[in-house]
């Protein structure tokens, strides 16, 4: 199971971790695992490539993990984006969660 815990502080999303491998099938025939993957990197896209910003990425192939980290001192607009990406995020993975619960949880902390 791929578990997914988004990191808070107050209201504000700093990140998330995803760790494991979702287990609907074998590797290369995952479409839980290739919807998880395809997520996170449109997220790192947009955040890091598009918008310039310079969010902490670090990818743990052996282990199926990933961390995501937002910078501190965004400016207003780009935190208001970025706060509405991760949003999506969670609600992506919430609604993939309520399709396959055996294979993605999601959790805040």
């Amino acid at each position: 199971m791929t578990t997914v815990t988004f990191l808070t502080e107050g209201k504000r999303i700093i990140g998330f971790d995803a760790k494991g491998h979702s287990g609907y099938a074998s590797a290369g025939e995952d479409i839980v695992c290739a919807a998880i993957t395809s997520a996170v990197r449109l997220t790192d896209a947009t955040v890091n490539d598009v918008l310039g910003l310079a969010a902490s990425v670090k990818v743990h192939e052996k282990s199926g993990s990933i961390s995501f980290r937002l910078p501190g001192g965004l400016s207003a607009a780009n935190e208001s984006t970025c706060q509405s990406l991760l949003t999506a995020l969670m609600l992506y993975f919430a609604q993939l969660h309520s399709e396959y619960p055996e294979n993605i949880e999601v959790m805040e902390a």
